[in-house]
C-alpha cells in the first residue's frame, strides 16, 4: 500500500475504534435518526451522543439531514457496515486461537 493509502486506512480505522461510535452505527444502520432518538435507544447521554456523531461526520461515516429544529443522522456509506462485520469475524477468529492474556 501506499503512504497515502496507509493513511487513509490508519484515519478511517482511528474513527472506527470507539465502541459507542460503533453503536450510534449500528443504530443508525436501518435509515436516519435523531439525536433524541439514538440517546434514548443506546442510553447514552446526549453531549456523548453528540460528541461521537461529530466525530463520525468528520470522518465522512455519516450525513446529516436538517428538518425544521431536529437534525437527523444517517450512514453516509453502508459499507461500514461490512468494515464492522469483517473486523467482529476476524477478532473473535483471532481471539478464539489466543492462550494466554
Amino acid at each position: 500500500m501506499t503512504p497515502e493509502a496507509l493513511q487513509t486506512a490508519a484515519f478511517m480505522a482511528k474513527s472506527l475504534s470507539d465502541v459507542n461510535r460503533l453503536r450510534i452505527l449500528d443504530c443508525i444502520r436501518n435509515g436516519h435518526r435523531s439525536v433524541s432518538a439514538i440517546v434514548e435507544e443506546l442510553g447514552l447521554s446526549q453531549p456523548l451522543v453528540s460528541h461521537h456523531l461529530k466525530e463520525l461526520k468528520h470522518s465522512l461515516l455519516v450525513k446529516l439531514e436538517r428538518k425544521g429544529p431536529f437534525i437527523y443522522y444517517e450512514l453516509s456509506d453502508t459499507r461500514v457496515l461490512d468494515v464492522m462485520e469483517r473486523l467482529n469475524l476476524m477478532g473473535r477468529d483471532l481471539l478464539s486461537r489466543r492462550r494466554h492474556f
